[in-house]
């Protein structure tokens, strides 16, 4: 590296020559009005959305149905890492969890190499469904992997009411309230 530069022209200069693609990625996942950053994960799956086909046939128009999309629905986001120290973090929220069920909003961003988010996904009225880890097993020398699934209420911002007055109005992210 040249004298004076840093690593945001680093970043810069790597992404002109292979693009800006995330080829080594981590996932971070962050929660509005709560005391727990649950850390870094190697893998996230679930982030989708899909929607059932509403059809409306008029009476009098019976070989042209009106399509719509219906109501989203969201899979659980399973996230997964080897077991480290934010394991213990990711236990005490699971404690407070149990304790005050209260659904939480937060945020899972794709983070590359330099740990810059690439991309968020603002996640509403999420909790906990599942944690485990897995298997002890000294004589196989293996990594502990920890999961944990979540289940949210959307990362669209497609809360649209009709009558509220808010509707379409930007939210504030989670990420920039703190």
């Amino acid at each position: 590296m040249k004298p004076g530069s840093t690593v945001g022209g680093l970043a810069k200069s790597v992404d002109a020559f292979y693009g800006s693609v995330n080829m080594v990625n981590n996932f971070t996942v962050a929660i509005d009005r709560c005391r727990y950053e649950l850390g870094e994960w190697a893998g996230a799956s679930g982030l989708t959305v899909s929607w059932q086909v509403a059809e409306y046939r008029s009476g009098d128009n019976w070989n042209h149905p009106w399509v719509f999309p219906g109501v989203p629905q969201y899979q659980r986001i399973r996230l997964s890492r080897a077991a480290c120290s934010d394991s213990q973090v990711v236990q005490e929220w699971l404690s407070e969890t149990a304790l005050r069920n209260e659904p939480l909003t937060g945020a899972i961003s794709l983070v590359n190499w330099l740990g810059q988010r690439t991309v968020t996904w603002e996640l509403k009225e999420f909790f906990p469904a599942a944690w485990g880890i897995s298997e002890f097993n000294s004589a196989q020398g293996g990594v502990a992997m920890e999961t944990l699934e979540l289940i949210h209420t959307g990362f669209l911002d497609d809360d649209f009411a009709p009558g509220r007055p808010e509707a379409g109005a930007p939210r504030p992210s989670p990420l920039t309230s703190r």
